[in-house]
């Protein structure tokens, strides 16, 4: 039992402003694993005045960004040394297999923190121009401010780490806020930055529910708001950002299609990959590719072979080594899940493998992995947004019209392209209307380079330098002629 009774504010453990908290679920026992103090909106204000406060008055926003990126690298050591805790943490309160953990959920967050620490000696943070009227201007990336971070349950410290290395590396103060579904490593994470010297106030965590949240975006305090999470609340936070004129970054959702073009032969490791691109993390992933366009002349032999090989997939107990697929999160998430099974099968698509609960785990909210076949790109299970371990399999007649359905949805985020012509590939993937696209790999991200989405998949981007940008505002000095 994880339980904690303070909240970490102004670099110190302070007691919670109320007496409420939040009980943190084991997805695969049902049983509480942990305890944490559910942030009040007092708590909140408490949070934003202490990050008001190193950000106003304090040195970080006055360092150089290579002294930022020193305190930075420190915290990202403190992390890699509690690795294992990390990611048996998060498995324990999501469900990610512990297989998967290490790398998608802790390494990955930790190599996002170094890239920010090397940006922070190449990227332009200051730009000598010569003015129309002979002069010189300096313009400078000033920090935007005080940051409301707002992560999700499904990878919480790496999209944390996602928002962390550039805010902080730009001069930024954090106010942190937690899913509720998974707060413990939030815990974690405070310790870390207390033993890398993070200065007081620069990191606050306050984990909340969704009052408390709207709190924190609507909070005057706030300069810019950054939210990874469902479209659907991604929508409101902008509405409200839009009536303040706060800037946001949003990374929302993603129904991605990866595009098998007729030239490919899969092996049990491209196959692998393939399977992976839709069933990483559950398929609890934005970027999953949970459409699988297939040529017509060659369904039947993919269906079947892709079929197999998820039938294949181990369904158990995330903290077990041997496990491939986890349960999802939530009793909720399950339920939600089921009603995507039930309206495949209505809609007429063909279940080639799962389809419902496991027989053999009666406790736990798993769900089978799912292959259907005959699916029209119209269906819902095609349209929306599953966040399950669910592929819809949709044939297709020509390069063509495969583009037309991988771009015929409402999401931008992730693609990815099938073939034995990398160079074709690339040519397939430029008329993908997203963010990211990826060949022959169920990488969905470069650390090194922006991801973000097109159309409802948000606003902005992270990684890459261009992941700075967003917590910075333009700011020119005219020096005098002569």
């Amino acid at each position: 039992m994880h339980t904690y009774k303070e909240l970490y504010i102004g670099g110190e453990w302070v007691a919670p402003a109320g007496n409420g908290f939040i009980e943190v679920v084991s997805p695969a026992s049902e049983e509480v694993i942990g305890q944490v103090p559910d942030g009040t909106t007092t708590d909140i204000d408490a949070a934003v005045a202490a990050a008001r406060l190193a950000f106003d008055q304090g040195p970080w926003p006055h360092l150089n960004p290579v002294e930022r990126a020193a305190v930075l690298g420190r915290f990202s050591a403190a992390i890699q040394a509690r690795m294992q805790d990390f990611a048996d943490l998060i498995s324990s309160q999501n469900g990610s297999p512990k297989s998967w953990s290490i790398m998608g959920q802790v390494l990955s967050s930790t190599m996002v923190l170094d890239s920010y620490v090397g940006f922070a000696e190449t990227y332009r943070w200051v730009d000598t121009r010569t003015s129309m009227m002979g002069g010189t201007t300096r313009v400078r990336r000033a920090p935007v401010g005080v940051v409301a971070a707002i992560t999700p349950w499904n990878v919480p410290l790496f999209i944390a780490a996602l928002k962390l290395g550039p805010a902080l590396v730009a001069g930024c103060t954090v106010v942190l806020k937690p899913a509720p579904e998974t707060p413990l490593d939030s815990f974690l994470l405070a310790e870390a930055a207390i033993e890398a010297g993070l200065p007081a106030g620069v990191l606050n965590i306050v984990p909340a529910g969704r009052e408390s949240g709207e709190h924190l975006v609507r909070h005057p305090g706030i300069d810019k708001v950054s939210f990874t999470g469902s479209t659907a609340a991604g929508m409101k936070i902008g509405e409200i950002c839009g009536a303040q004129l706060k800037r946001c970054t949003l990374e929302l959702g993603g129904k991605s299609a990866a595009i098998v073009l007729d030239d490919v032969q899969f092996d049990d490791a491209l196959m692998g990959e393939l399977v992976m691109s839709g069933m990483m993390n559950n398929g609890q992933v934005c970027g999953a590719q949970s459409r699988i366009l297939v040529p017509r002349s060659r369904y039947a032999e993919i269906v079947d072979q892709l079929g197999a090989a998820v039938a294949a997939l181990v369904v158990g107990d995330p903290l077990d080594d041997a496990t491939q697929v986890g349960p999802l999160v939530a009793e909720r998430q399950r339920t939600r899940v089921e009603g995507y099974l039930e309206a495949g099968k209505a809609a007429g698509a063909r279940v080639v493998t799962g389809g419902g609960r496991p027989a053999d785990l009666p406790k736990g909210w798993y769900i089978e992995p799912t292959v259907f076949a005959d699916v029209d790109n119209s269906m819902t299970i095609a349209q929306e947004e599953i966040f399950g371990p669910v592929l819809s399999v949709i044939p297709y007649d020509g390069e063509d019209q495969a583009v037309a359905i991988a771009n015929d949805s409402e999401y931008g985020l992730c693609g990815s392209v099938w073939t034995a012509d990398v160079h074709h590939g690339e040519q397939v993937a430029a008329r993908v209307r997203t963010g990211v696209v990826a060949i022959n790999s169920s990488t969905i991200l470069d650390f090194n380079s922006p991801f973000g989405g097109f159309k409802k998949s948000g606003i902005g981007r992270e990684l890459g330098p261009e992941g700075i940008d967003p917590f910075t505002e333009y700011q020119s000095i005219i020096l005098p002629a002569g």
